[in-house]
């Protein structure tokens, strides 16, 4: 105890001199345990989590009581259980205890059973990846452990191919200067290395095993935090303070590649890890339909009460005037008038408790079912080349498929493969490669000859391979070996097989062409590159080696040739090289219309150069490069205004287009969805250059589209409160302003894309970084009372997120760029509350988790780059192209099916229950059954069951071709126009209207018609009435249907039968000598449907009961069926039109001067190998001389072994 308080008192002193405080100790679990934090009320649980994950819901415990927690969250299952409660009072008690309570049971089973079998699904992936193993260091060596027992402050070994369990400081690794290569698919999708690098300190120190076991550094740190490029932190070691940065930190769910073993310090464990904080929660999601189905159930429960309460009114006073001229009748002398009205009202909401159908629940939830297994089925989004059907996880949201009205993508992996192909390039005036439609009728190149090719490499064109071999022409020679040298590709050898690994997929594109046109790229020091040029092995020495960054936008290198010329190769982004061109450069505008051309095609591009540099000139330029290259004060201002003075009068050698490609039918999808009305946005943590680009790739981005900079944006929302002289005024203020209405008007009939980068939106959206309060509850409760109404005490960040939202909603097209997991979630957040729009995100790594947790519908893309985002998404595709089918044909079904489905279940229970409302009238109000029991009982699980079955399952307007076609026909499910309080009240109007029919047109036939030839008593009444209103609601379903298919028709013609059957069977003699209460109707159906006058009576009750709804249908159906035809033949018309001016833009040259779209060459997003490269500390030495010079040999720590 003792020791535990002396180390709480060491860690609260340091806590005064930081503001940092999480501290972890190295080799010291004792220090970490000791800190406790407040979980709930007097309970507490340790400061520093475990490194155990858990995403399941539930446990054997927990289980039972949390399921039906969240069951009983739906109104309908409260209500349900209100009517089993109320059944156990005999005194009220009309119905069986088993009419409610066998269903209500099923229901709960069949969702319990549901959400059991995902729950399971998440544990086994939990339990996978917590059981995961890992070299922990215990005591003086190291032991194999699983990934949950590690804890914080403990030293890993992680060897090659490993994925990193826990965010961990890197102490050492195999590599030169602990460099430590890490591939990140798992977090962003990006397959390209990246690399991490310990503290030389460290490196130099911790090399072993003893070293490490002896290791008791402090690291002082931010508490966990969900920002993945940030980290700031000192280590305290031997009485000294290094600092830490995020360069030092490998995290939760990269691998370790090309790096042979490393160590590391555990900072943050399992749900404290970075990744672990971008997840998010997982949220219980329901459909539109879900909330309007939970307020019809109130408003159906309301008539309920109503019907109910006037019945028990009129019942008290019709007993008080039955009593008054009846009061020789003994039974009615001890109830009160007020008493009866009391068991009445219960009594008839005990038997008319079925307006609110439970059996609807239940065929709902088979119904979700089959349209997920039809999702699962479609061989149309089955992905053969990794053999990957799509999946739909969850089965609760079909229906919402069909009312998206926001995509959210995200970008590396979901619309492209991620893959640089090298496709055409200009050299000295002349354009060589082919097109990719081109592609198919043309035979690849044959690179035989070259013992260094790549055989993944495809090529079209051999003219140029003509050329290169001839090796005639000077400026060709030059293109070439600039590829080959002008980089920061590292290189190994496998064998007589080269790797290379590059920065960025462009520079190792256009490495990989080189080789293959015979400038090969061996190997490299710290001062010299070597290439076999042709059969012809040289040597660079480098002088000088200018990195390209985001500013600079190009990368130059200095070498001096094996001839002794001193030259300067560059290459970059075509306006900056254009612009640093000698005066008298004669090919510059040849090359602009190539670049131009190689544009329009979506290809990115860059532009090279190169000059022959004069000695003495060098000599000069020399002194001021080492000068800035070692000052202290403004170094990289220095080092630039360096490079400036070098590159300048450079020779144009041509230009080069590389593919970033897309995923199948990228493009044509997103033409699909916009068609649709649904906006797609881009959040994606690429650059700017590169989002842009694919932006135009995808069909996104147009040449006649403006896209507003972010001064263009700020300059805008400032307007939309200019004048607004406090913060009092709320958002319909603004909206009526003037100069709002300006601006939103300037943005009607005009192409606008929107174009932000994550700094901005922080800058802009400065509220969305608060964490949630616990006033949150009470906020929406304001915001659900007040929905377009702003209380004075909104905030001004409030108000210009709203305006944000606005504005982006109203240009064609939003692309965010560098934006972090946690602002892709809250750009989805803010659209969803702002917008109350339907939301869906789609992505394929597990920085898309969160995003796709918060949107409405999650879809996950089953790529290459890991199963984070598939495990928490609610559909899981192989490919984006599937997503068309997703929404615009099973989702647009789906809500079809569903609106129908709903819309004519109501119709046929309040036919069937609102015939107890007209008897009352005839009984006395006494509560009497107007059914035989049994009929109540399978009224709706089998009699009318199999219709309404077959038209959720089965129904379509369109086949899917056409919906694919027309997708305007998705617009109908986006305005929600299928199942409306409207409708809801035309289902109800034509329930009341059957049950009159049925009710009336049997009880006059009946009354006054006692004799000898014919029946009248109430059981034959109770037959003639069910059976025609069996019969009216089975051929009004007739007039629902569009798509009849061979289920459908036996579904319609099973139904009467099962109900002529079932009443036969229920009604014999046995059964009533058997049990007489239970079956009370012994041969009724035999005897009543034996007279032809019966016929008759049933027949006019349901052509009165059909006469108006056959009226209604035959004239929507008319018009509806008029209205698709002209939009498929308008639309027929339109593709073709569309198809010919889609051929016409991407063919129009681009507007000079208004976007730099041809730079769009990816640039890394950091400075790439340059500084590893002439530092040297990627490379190992080995001891040696030949010829009295020092022989370099290079690392292969980059390499892939």
């Amino acid at each position: 105890m003792s020791q535990r308080n002396s180390i709480r008192a060491e860690v609260n002193d340091n806590e005064g001199e930081s503001e940092y405080t999480w501290q972890v100790k190295a080799n010291d679990r004792l220090f970490h345990h000791s800190f406790k934090k407040k979980r709930f009320l007097f309970f507490k649980k340790d400061k520093y989590a475990d490194n155990s994950i858990r995403t399941s819901k539930y446990n054997v415990i927990t289980f039972l009581p949390f399921n039906l927690f969240e069951q009983f969250h739906r109104v309908a299952n409260l209500y349900f259980l209100l009517i089993v409660i109320l059944q156990t009072v005999p005194a009220i008690s009309t119905l069986p205890w088993f009419a409610v309570m066998i269903p209500l049971l099923f229901l709960l089973f069949v969702r319990g059973f549901k959400d059991l079998l995902h729950d399971i699904a998440r544990h086994r992936s939990d339990t996978a990846i917590n059981n995961r193993p890992c070299d922990v260091l215990m005591g003086r060596s190291f032991c194999r452990e699983r990934w949950r027992d590690i804890q914080v402050g403990d030293i890993l070994r992680l060897q090659k191919d490993d994925f990193v369990p826990a965010d961990m400081l890197l102490l050492y690794s195999s590599e030169p200067n602990s460099l430590c290569y890490v591939e990140t698919a798992e977090l962003d999708g990006e397959t390209n290395l990246k690399f991490k690098q310990a503290l030389s300190v460290t490196h130099k120190g911790l090399c072993t095993d003893e070293s490490v076991a002896e290791f008791d550094g402090k690291v002082t740190c931010e508490e966990p935090n969900s920002n993945m490029h940030t980290f700031i932190g000192t280590l305290e070691w031997n009485a000294q303070k290094y600092s830490l940065d995020n360069d030092h930190i490998l995290l939760r769910g990269c691998r370790i590649r090309n790096t042979e073993s490393c160590y590391g310090l555990v900072i943050y464990a399992g749900f404290d890890t970075k990744i672990m904080k971008n997840s998010g929660k997982v949220a219980i999601k329901k459909t539109k339909l879900d909330h309007k189905m939970d307020n019809l159930v109130v408003i159906v429960f309301g008539i309920l009460i109503f019907c109910t309460l006037c019945l028990a009114i009129t019942a008290a006073s019709w007993a008080k005037w039955f009593e008054e001229r009846h009061h020789y009748i003994p039974s009615l002398q001890d109830v009160t008038p007020a008493h009866s009205a009391f068991l009445i009202f219960w009594g008839y909401i005990i038997l008319m408790s079925s307006i609110v159908p439970l059996s609807m629940y239940i065929t709902l939830e088979f119904i979700h079912l089959v349209h997920s297994l039809f999702i699962d089925w479609d061989v149309e989004m089955y992905f053969s080349q990794n053999n990957t059907p799509a999946k739909a996880r969850s089965t609760n949201l079909n229906d919402l498929l069909g009312q998206v009205e926001y995509v959210f993508s995200d970008k590396t992996g979901t619309l492209t493969q991620n893959i640089m192909t090298f496709k055409k390039c200009c050299i000295n005036t002349r354009i060589y490669g082919s097109n990719t439609e081109d592609e198919k009728n043309l035979q690849k190149v044959n690179f035989s000859w070259n013992k260094y090719a790549d055989n993944k490499f495809c090529f079209y064109d051999q003219s140029l391979i003509d050329m290169v071999r001839q090796n005639g022409d000077e400026l060709l020679r030059e293109f070439f070996r600039l590829l080959a040298i002008c980089h920061t590709v590292m290189v190994n050898r496998k064998g007589d097989e080269l790797i290379y690994q590059a920065a960025s997929p462009d520079e190792e594109a256009l490495v990989t062409a080189a080789r293959n046109m015979g400038y090969v790229f061996i190997s490299r020091t710290q001062d010299t590159i070597t290439t076999n040029e042709l059969g012809v092995e040289r040597t660079y020495k480098i002088l000088a080696l200018f990195d390209f960054n985001s500013v600079r936008k190009r990368m130059s290198v200095l070498v001096k040739d094996p001839d002794g010329k001193i030259k300067l190769y560059t290459k970059g982004a075509d306006d900056v090289i254009l612009a640093r061109l000698h005066p008298y450069c004669s090919d510059k505008e040849i090359t602009e219309e190539a670049l131009d051309l190689f544009a329009n095609e979506t290809l990115r591009t860059l532009c090279t150069a190169y000059k022959e540099v004069d000695v003495s000139f060098y000599m000069e330029w020399s002194k001021r490069y080492h000068e800035a290259n070692v000052s202290l004060l403004n170094r990289a201002g220095n080092l630039e205004m360096v490079y400036d003075e070098m590159e300048v009068k450079l020779q144009l050698l041509g230009a080069t287009a590389i593919e970033d490609k897309l995923q199948d039918r990228v493009p044509e999808t997103i033409q699909l969805l916009k068609d649709a009305n649904i906006k797609v946005w881009v959040l994606t943590g690429d650059k700017q250059e590169t989002a842009i680009n694919i932006g135009f790739s995808c069909r996104l981005l147009s040449d006649d589209m403006e896209i507003l900079d972010e001064g263009q944006i700020c300059d805008t929302l400032n307007s939309y409160w200019e004048n607004n002289n406090s913060l009092s005024s709320s958002r319909l203020d603004l909206l009526r302003r003037n100069i709002f209405r300006k601006h939103g008007n300037s943005l009607k009939g005009r192409k606008v894309g929107l174009v932000v980068n994550g700094d901005f939106l922080n800058e802009i959206l400065g509220s969305c970084n608060q964490k949630d309060n616990k006033h949150s509850l009470l906020k929406r409760l304001a915001e659900k009372c007040c929905t377009r109404r702003i209380s004075h005490s909104e905030s001004e960040e409030s108000l210009r997120e709203w305006a944000f939202v606005d504005l982006a909603s109203q240009c064609q097209t939003v692309i965010c760029c560098r934006v972090t997991p946690k602002q892709k979630s809250m750009i989805v957040q803010l659209v969803k509350k702002y917008r109350q729009a339907t939301t869906l995100s789609i992505g394929d790594g597990a920085n898309d988790v969160n995003m796709i947790k918060t949107a409405d519908i999650g879809v996950g893309i089953s790529g290459l780059e890991g199963t984070q985002a598939v495990q928490s998404s609610d559909y899981a595709l192989a490919q984006f192209c599937f997503l068309q089918r997703l929404l615009l044909v099973h989702g647009r079904w789906s809500y079809l099916r569903i609106a129908k489905f709903l819309r004519y279940f109501f119709y046929k229970t309040f036919a069937s229950v609102l015939t107890h409302v007209w008897f009352a009238c005839f009984n006395g109000f006494t509560a009497l059954v107007v059914y035989d029991p049994w009929y109540i009982t399978f009224y709706s699980i089998l009699f009318t069951a199999f219709p309404v079955l077959s038209l959720g399952l089965l129904e379509q307007d369109v086949s899917d071709k056409v919906s694919l076609q027309v997708p305007e026909l998705y617009k109908v499910g986006q305005s929600d126009l299928l199942f409306t309080y409207k409708t809801f009240s035309w289902s109800f109007l034509k329930g009341v209207i059957t049950s009159m029919a049925t009710f009336f047109v049997t009880f006059g036939a009946f009354v006054d018609t006692a004799g000898p030839d014919g029946i009248c008593d109430y059981q034959a009444f109770a037959v003639t009435t069910a059976t025609s209103v069996i019969l009216a609601v089975t051929l009004e379903i007739t007039f629902e249907i569009s798509f009849w298919t061979l289920l459908s028709v036996l579904a319609v013609l099973l139904s009467p039968v099962i109900y002529f059957l079932m009443s036969l069977l229920t009604q014999t003699y046995p059964l009533f000598r058997a049990l007489p209460t239970m079956f009370s109707f012994p041969d009724v159906s035999k005897t009543t449907l034996s007279y032809a006058y019966i016929w008759l009576i049933i027949l006019l009750a349901v052509v009165i009961s059909l006469l108006p709804s056959l009226v209604v249908s035959f004239v929507t159906k008319h018009i509806s069926r008029n209205q698709v035809h002209h939009v498929s033949i308008n639309h027929e018309y339109k593709a073709v039109a569309a198809l010919k001016v889609n051929t016409v833009a991407m063919g129009t040259p681009f507007k000079r001067g208004t976007l730099h779209r041809r730079s769009s060459y990816a640039f890394s997003h950091r400075e790439g190998y340059a500084d590893l490269i002439t530092s040297g500390r990627s490379l190992r030495r080995v001891s040696g001389t030949v010829d009295g010079t020092v022989k370099t040999k290079q690392s292969s720590s980059v390499g892939c072994e």
